[in-house]
């Protein structure tokens, strides 16, 4: 699977469980660690971690897995590190403070539409 199909497979992934906002934010020439991060949010834990289970799921089920996975239990910020694609899940307040979007606001951000 590419980048492109992991893309789309993660907003896919995420919208079946109605995250909100779903963005994909190009980080080439911004980071070396990654090239893209994918960005959602939900009102509540409970759903920011059925998001992240999710797009756990449908990735394995395509034998791509995750090398690193952070704040699952506490279901404010979920982090899948996919190599070149990280996808942040947030709660819509942590979404909010933290505001990946604007601090990173040199990359270009693209609104995924079914």
């Amino acid at each position: 699977m590419d980048t492109k199909e992991m893309t789309q497979e993660i907003c896919k992934a995420a919208s079946d469980k109605k995250a909100s906002d779903i963005v994909t934010m190009d980080m080439r020439g911004l980071m070396f660690s990654t090239d893209y991060f994918i960005i959602c949010s939900a009102p509540t834990a409970t759903q920011v971690r059925a998001i992240a289970d999710n797009v756990e799921e449908k990735l394995g089920e395509a034998g791509v897995h995750f090398s690193h996975k952070e704040g699952y239990s506490e279901g404010e910020w979920i982090l899948l590190d996919y190599g070149d694609i990280v996808v942040h899940v947030f709660k819509d307040e942590s979404r909010n403070f933290y505001a990946l979007e604007k601090l990173w606001g040199d990359a270009e951000i693209t609104h995924y539409a079914e």
